[in-house]
């Protein structure tokens, strides 16, 4: 990818490792995967995607999930987006996994019933799985881009 070309980000901080989906005209180019904690891997990232490309667009997991996690990406996000002029928009987690759990704490687990979100325990640990959408039309893209908390964040 060259510095002219427009790209959208696609930024899944609910992902271990964290997962940042590279599309031009909405169409899936790259999926890059990233090991850390993305209080610490986060800024150097972007800063090297901003260098290196035009970025039309970031797209985050706003939850439910990791609230440390959720919170670092939003504030990152909205001071780039104020800074930078780059829109931001946001996406639940459940369209990045075919709305099975996610893990909340402990033996919680947030699941998507109908139109609701509520958390239920399951004594077996279940292994999240995230994907990149081959096209971001295929997903519901929200202009709210708030971190949404379903339990209290500490």
């Amino acid at each position: 990818m060259h510095k002219g070309e427009k790209i959208k980000l696609l930024i899944n901080t609910l992902a271990r490792p964290l997962q940042i989906g590279v599309y031009e005209d909405s169409r899936l180019k790259e999926v890059k995967r990233y090991e850390g904690l993305t209080s610490e891997i986060l800024l150097p990232i972007l800063e090297k995607f901003i260098k290196e490309n035009n970025i039309e667009e970031i797209i985050y997991t706003n939850g439910p999930g990791s609230h440390m996690a959720t919170k670092i990406a939003y504030v990152l996000l909205k001071t780039l987006s104020l800074i930078r002029d780059i829109p931001i928009r946001s996406v639940n987690g459940f369209e990045l996994n075919d709305n099975k759990p996610i893990k909340a704490l402990g033996k919680l687990y947030f699941i998507k019933e109908k139109e609701n979100i509520i958390t239920k325990r399951f004594d077996q640990e279940i292994k999240e799985e995230f994907f990149m959408p081959n096209s971001l039309d295929d997903i519901s893209i929200s202009k709210d881009i708030e971190p949404n908390y379903l339990i209290s964040p500490v």
